[in-house]
């Protein structure tokens, strides 16, 4: 009975020594299969574009503030009392438009009154002139003295400088009056009325304030330019109408406002190393007002050439950057680049990379260094 056992359990055993011989041959079989397969995987599908120098405008971007072309504190020129507000707050308003009406009974007064002296001394310098007629005629018959003669002519001078003086306090007065009426010196929008209706004012250095005007057609822009950024667009061009810019509101970035350079500072900062630029820009549609922050893009006056990639084809390695060139063998080629500015939706290239380049532009992740690729033309 221990033989038969014996030889029972030995068979046992070689069976199991037989499976697991099977399977593992068939594991490594597969396993075997398996890594020949992964070494012959088709190269990736990517997507180049070929380098093209292209003429750009380039643009550079600063932060700024509105400020209104025009701008006036309304004060009065005569006093009295104001009779009429002749505009509703924020009121937009034209040149010459009537806003306030201070009483002008009293310089209505005062132009009657110049009138009067103006025609009084009209009349004495007519008495005069005739006086220093006859005193003539008298001294050349020598009927009376030189003396008589002296005083009529003395006579004469003095109402010829009265009817001068008359005439200057009549244009004074008139144009007292005339200040009663005061209008818009501008088209723009008016503040509310600081004084209404009944309240007395004086013409006094701290006159005060019946409202503020600022023009609303055009509004400045106005920026800091970094030195390099000023003198290159200086020596592209002189002519400032010749540099674009483009504005944004920081609140809205909907609509863009378009312009040009309106003028450069005298000096430049030396604490900053920036220079003041103003812009003057369109208000289109009417929401630009003094005080606001805009985002200003400030455009070269020439176009330049270079080399642009799109934002896509751009990997990033810590704090560097870089971009995959396909070579003539298909293979992608790890290279770092330096960009500039953006450029619509691209980035300008300054260094890393040349004109006839092929550059993969889709698919980064699917790519090594040196591993080879299967491109296709793609579409920025």
């Amino acid at each position: 009975m221990s033989i038969r056992r014996t030889f029972s359990v030995l068979s046992v055993v070689l069976v199991v020594v037989a499976v697991i011989y099977y399977v593992y041959g068939v594991s490594s079989t597969n396993s075997n299969q398996g890594s020949s397969a992964a070494d012959v995987r088709p190269a990736p599908v990517v997507e180049v574009l070929e380098l093209k120098p292209q003429n750009a405008r380039l643009w550079t971007r600063f932060s700024g503030r509105l400020s209104a072309v025009d701008s006036a504190e309304i004060k009065p020129l005569v006093g009295g009392e104001i009779k009429k507000v002749l505009f509703e707050d924020g009121q937009i308003v034209k040149q010459g438009d009537p806003l306030f009406v201070i009483d002008p009974r009293p310089h209505q007064a005062a132009v009657k009154r110049a009138e009067a002296q103006l025609a009084s001394a009209s009349s004495r310098a007519k008495l005069a002139d005739e006086e220093l007629e006859r005193s003539r005629r008298l001294v050349a018959s020598k009927l009376v003295s030189e003396s008589v003669y002296d005083a009529a002519k003395n006579e004469h001078q003095v109402s010829a400088a009265a009817i001068r003086e008359a005439e200057s306090a009549l244009v004074q007065a008139q144009l007292n009056l005339g200040y009663c009426y005061i209008n818009a010196p501008f088209d723009g929008r008016v503040s509310r009325a600081e004084l209404t209706v009944g309240n007395i004012v004086a013409t006094t250095p701290n006159a005060p304030v019946l409202a503020t005007l600022v023009a609303n057609k055009q509004l400045y822009a106005e920026f800091n330019v970094d030195e390099q950024t000023y003198i290159k667009s200086v020596r592209s061009s002189q002519d400032t109408r010749a540099m674009p810019v483009e504005l944004t509101l920081a609140a809205d970035e909907s609509v863009v406002y378009k312009g040009h350079v309106h003028s450069f500072d005298n000096q430049l900062n030396s604490s900053s190393g920036t220079i003041r630029a103003r812009a003057i820009l369109e208000n289109v549609d009417g929401v630009l007002m003094p005080g606001m922050f805009a985002n200003v893009r400030l455009g070269s006056a020439i176009k330049s050439e270079v080399l642009l990639i799109p934002q896509k084809a751009v990997g990033t390695n810590q704090d560097k950057q870089f971009v995959y060139v396909v070579d003539a063998d298909n293979k992608a080629n790890y290279r770092q680049v330096t960009l500039g500015a953006h450029y619509n939706s691209d980035r300008i290239v300054l260094t890393g990379l040349k004109a006839g380049e092929r550059i993969v532009i889709n698919g980064l992740s699917h790519i090594r260094p040196n591993s080879v690729v299967a491109p296709k033309q793609g579409h920025t």
